[in-house]
């Protein structure tokens, strides 16, 4: 029987009460909380000892919302991100076509673009990707995921044409004649793309070892994966046979395309089959408010008929047809929800499911960016949570400003509206739309500064602590698992980080800077910062 005393720091429980001395783990479990003292004298010789040094002990964050499994595939891609023009781009791809010796027509894929950030202010298209690459089928994505762009041969190979129409809930950039595509595709024309090359699933599962290292490195021990479809559970089922789950995934199976996973696999259902489960179900109300396909009940800025609100992906019948298979079958279900408009179409599904049933599922508003305060009422009254893409203040509060309005743009990521509210509400990263760097995430909810230097609502900034509980208290309690993780308390899981600075204790600009040391899983150590490492994206 392992057994492990940390003393010597600070160690903060996110219990109610002051601050023990020390903590005493075993098998994977916490023991005991207390006195140095009183936990010295239940040690003995094969009781190992671990000195903070004055360092701060927490339990290990939990991510509410990411896409591990997609994360993982953006190793093999060209990285795109940071990118400043289109000249930038197409350097970016030019240079990994000679780096990786490709034969002629072989696919090379990019992600993380931001027009935001080029130059060109606007989405490269097919003319660009063809010069700087037109002997090979190009596909790159937007950071958000939600769109990107194809040249004319990535374009032939995935059959868009000049007759094939707009899917439901998405677009096809069109040239000036207004028939043949332009390479840039949005929301369901780009996420839903059939016949692009599958690495195999040995290149797959050393994809996935390198992805669950990167949120270790943040102190992560529980991710999500937010929109798990056949291929990739059939991944992530391979690798928990395996034994090769470092951390705990919870899948969120797509309930449009495939909700015969939840049927065909019950054992996965709520219960971890080494260190994996099912918690429920996923769908996507609308877009990116970044990508100007969020969808709102009140027009965007600028717009060319001062009438664009964005879309939905779905129509009300289906929405609440999604919900009633929910809460008919007792599952969880997340909804991508960014714009105001399709916040409320969730809530009137909800609502009428519920009223039904009367389930505790605790239902997921993912993202709710720019959720309205009546509508974080209705939220409280049936138990919603909200999961707040909080780093948005920084990577994108400029652009919502220019999106919406100063009125409406300064509130997004709304977590002090949602505390005065009495809405339980955590933090993500949707990652690998950014880093899972949750620290980096905490300051952004304390201080709401963006790029430009501006500072957003601050009747939407939050203390520190009520940022921690975001990531870890709450989480928990969004994946059911409140009585296992989340805190520092004798009988929950031994998922533990220790950082080299107590968040509550530096000048709340400077959270960002503070550094993971080690990450402990089940009372093992699976992460341990040497020399002058530091956390790193892939």
């Amino acid at each position: 029987m392992k057994k492990t005393i940390y003393y010597n720091g600070d160690i903060l429980t996110m219990e109610p009460g002051g601050m023990p001395d020390a903590v005493l783990t075993e098998d994977g479990v916490i023991r005991a909380v207390g006195t140095r003292e009183a936990l010295f004298a239940r040690s003995g010789r094969d009781t190992a000892l671990c000195d903070l040094q004055g360092h701060t002990l927490l339990p290990a964050f939990i991510d509410p919302h990411s896409h591990i499994t997609a994360y993982a595939k953006t190793v093999s891609l060209v990285s795109l991100e940071g990118c400043k023009s289109f000249e930038e781009i197409a350097e970016r791809i030019c240079r990994f076509q000679n780096e990786n010796n490709l034969r002629k027509g072989e696919w090379i894929s990019g992600f993380g673009y931001d027009q935001n950030d080029l130059k060109e202010g606007r989405h490269p298209d097919k003319t660009l990707l063809d010069q700087a690459c037109g002997e090979h089928p190009v596909l790159i994505s937007h950071a958000s995921g939600h769109m990107g762009v194809a040249n004319t041969l990535a374009l032939h190979e995935i059959g868009v044409t000049a007759q094939t129409p707009d899917p439901q809930g998405g677009h096809i950039g069109r040239l000036p004649d207004g028939r043949e595509p332009d390479g840039y595709l949005e929301e369901t024309a780009f996420t839903g793309i059939k016949g692009l090359p599958q690495p195999t699933l040995e290149e797959q599962c050393s994809q996935m070892r390198r992805a669950q290292d990167a949120y270790l490195r943040y102190g992560i021990t529980t991710v999500q994966d937010g929109l798990t479809r056949a291929d990739e559970w059939r991944l992530l089922k391979l690798m928990a046979g395996q034994n090769a789950l470092k951390l705990d995934i919870v899948s969120y199976i797509d309930l449009n395309l495939c909700k015969n996973l939840v049927r065909e696999n019950p054992q996965f259902v709520n219960r971890y089959q080494n260190r994996l489960k099912i918690g429920g179900y996923k769908v996507f109300l609308d877009g990116s408010p970044q990508g100007r396909t969020a969808w709102m009940s009140r027009p965007y800025e600028g717009s060319d008929d001062g009438d664009y609100r964005g879309y939905p992906v779905y129509q009300d019948g289906q929405m609440r047809e999604f919900m009633r298979i929910a809460e008919s079958e007792g599952l969880q279900i997340l909804a991508h929800c960014n714009g105001d408009a399709a916040a409320q179409q969730m809530i009137d599904a909800y609502a009428q499911a519920h009223a039904q049933r009367q389930r505790d599922i605790r239902p997921v508003m993912i993202h709710a960016q720019l959720v309205r305060p009546d509508q974080l009422t209705a939220m409280r009254r049936l138990s919603m949570t909200a999961s707040f893409f909080a780093a948005h203040t920084w990577y994108w509060g400029d652009t919502h400003l220019k999106n919406f309005g100063r009125e409406r743009g300064a509130r997004i990521s709304p977590a002090g509206s949602a505390l005065r509210s009495g809405v339980n509400f955590t933090f993500h990263q949707d990652t690998p739309v950014v880093p899972p760097d949750m620290l980096f995430t905490i300051w952004c909810a304390v201080n709401r500064v963006t790029k430009d230097g501006e500072k957003l609502s601050q009747a939407e900034c939050i203390t520190p602590y009520e940022a921690l509980e975001a990531v870890t208290v709450n989480a928990a309690w969004q994946y059911f698992e409140e009585d296992a993780k989340g805190s520092i308390r004798a009988g929950k899981r031994a998922d533990l980080v220790i950082l080299d600075r107590n968040p509550l204790r530096v000048n709340p600009m400077e959270i960002r800077n503070i550094q993971v040391l080690r990450t402990i899983k089940d009372g093992e150590t699976v992460y341990e910062k040497t020399g002058s490492e530091k956390a790193a994206v892939l």
